[in-house]
């Protein structure tokens, strides 16, 4: 399972450096202070699919081994935006890392470990020599596997000494939503919204004035059927609703679940809680492992929902239960053409346009908006975005125009509402003159009590031209929008 760097042995460089911001304990752990335990490094970086993808599997360690293995985030940004230790403590929340995480935005312990891709874990020895790397999502079980055998070697040599780590977690935000998702609109009867309250594990029903009128899933991560106040969700991040369910992208049970409207009971269409491969031919929902799924639209019987961890689009056909490919060869690029061929890189946003003819995406880590078109033989087509690495905050023509790893897009007529959440804007894209520009000239007034700044908004939704509802993730609450009054106000927190 480990990849080893060279056989003699070589000793772990230090990552107690200077001027490196750690969290979750008090103080920074030179690697001397760490001989006797095992140690796994990972080199992480806080927008990335496949680094959040083996979380779960670091803290399944973690929790079999607390004395005899130290799991140690290292942050090497990719994005400007993630060099930010605010950000950075925020993604520590948001994902309920409670290991130690050290913030490099130099990327200084990435060079000398010689690191050449996200994620990456460097495993060191209880000698405090490295011992081989593992770049890539690491198979869990193997990983859990291999790591025990190390643990039961260096016992049986002597070498291990177990003590616990004094950890200082970073709190939790307090607030009636954690980290929420996408916002939709939820057709039918009274005007209601649906939102995917992600670091609750609920989804939420308000109503037109944001109050909550009910919440699904009991608050406690997992993957249970049933009651609406028993069902399980983890992390949802997406959804959307039909007259008669809420179909939800959960998102860390790598399944999609459905919400009865008339009684709250939840049940699972797709997904058996494990990470899959690459999306192909249809194969039954239920048996089918989904990769994060995060976020949903629906034509008819088609429910279309963004695979992110495999960088696909998938589609759940609600007659026969099965789940297919509609975008994507699972290759994480930028790449246009028949879908089957296209690339992505994780897309996480999904809007359908009016008449159905195009489904929009947020390419998050191409920092792109893109487009299947769904009539005759589906496409991909490139509106904007150019590369894996090239981001930033530019206005202007499609083809120079930047964003910086969006995570939700809307539907405005002939134009199109992104969440530019690393650039904590909303800008648009006009599909007549194919332009970018900033939401409605920009320069909106806040109009709230007291105001704070956007932060990493991840969902749009539009409820008419003179209407657009914000999911300000980063503050936990959901603005309204009025271009007519240039004004800006908290809807929902």
């Amino acid at each position: 399972m480990v990849t080893t760097m060279a056989d003699a042995q070589i000793a772990a460089p230090e990552i107690a450096r200077p001027g490196l911001q750690w969290f979750n304990v008090p103080a920074p752990l030179p690697i001397a202070s760490l001989r006797g335990r095992i140690v796994i490094l990972d080199f992480w970086t806080e927008g990335c699919i496949n680094c959040m993808q083996i979380i779960p599997t670091l803290r399944r360690i973690e929790e079999k081994y607390p004395e005899q293995v130290v799991v140690i985030g290292v942050h090497s940004p990719k994005f400007a935006n993630e060099k930010n230790a605010a950000s950075v403590r925020d993604a520590i929340a948001r994902y309920e890392i409670r290991h130690p995480v050290i913030h490099d935005p130099e990327m200084t312990i990435w060079r000398n470990y010689g690191i050449r891709a996200w994620p990456t874990l460097i495993v060191i020895g209880a000698d405090g020599s490295v011992l081989g790397a593992i770049p890539g999502e690491p198979d869990p079980d193997r990983l859990t596997q291999a790591i025990g055998n190390l643990v039961a070697n260096f016992e049986r040599n002597g070498e291990l000494k177990p003590a616990r780590l004094d950890l200082r977690p970073v709190p939790e935000p307090n607030g009636h939503f954690l980290f929420p998702g996408k916002l939709k609109k939820v057709p039918g009867g009274e005007k209601t919204w649906a939102l995917a309250d992600g670091g609750h594990h609920q989804v939420v029903l308000l109503d037109d004035n944001g109050k909550e009128v009910a919440r699904y899933g009991s608050g406690q991560p997992g993957l249970i059927d049933g009651a609406k106040d028993q069902a399980r969700f983890n992390h949802p991040q997406g959804l959307i609703a039909t007259p008669d369910a809420i179909y939800v992208a959960d998102t860390e049970n790598h399944a999609i679940r459905r919400i009865d409207r008339a009684t709250g009971a939840v049940t699972t269409l797709a997904g058996t809680g494990r990470r899959g491969r690459p999306l192909a031919a249809p194969e039954p929902g239920r048996t089918a492992a989904l990769a994060s799924p995060w976020d949903l639209e629906i034509k008819g019987d088609q429910l279309f929902f963004a695979n992110a961890g495999t960088h696909q689009i998938g589609v759940l056909d609600l007659t026969t239960g099965n789940v297919a490919r509609l975008a994507g060869s699972g290759e994480e690029a930028i790449t246009d053409g028949p879908a089957a061929q296209a690339a992505m890189a994780q897309p996480s946003g999904l809007a359908l346009s009016a008449d159905g003819r195009n489904l929009y995406l947020a390419d998050s880590e191409s920092s792109a908006v893109r487009v299947v078109a769904l009539s005759g033989e589906p496409r991909m087509i490139t509106l904007v975005g150019a590369g894996l690495f090239d981001f930033g905050w530019v206005n202007g023509d499609f083809r120079r125009a930047r964003l910086q790893h969006p995570l939700g897009v809307a539907c405005d007529g002939g134009r199109i509402l992104v969440a530019d959440t690393y650039n904590s804007a909303i800008r648009e894209l006009n599909l007549d003159t194919r332009t970018v520009a900033d939401f409605d000239g920009g320069k909106f007034t806040c109009v709230d009590p007291v105001c704070v700044p956007m932060r990493e908004p991840a969902g749009i939704a539009v409820d008419s031209p003179d209407r657009i509802l914000l999911v300000d993730t980063g503050n936990h609450r959901i603005d309204e929008y009025r271009p007519s009054a240039k004004t800006y106000h908290t809807w929902s927190r």
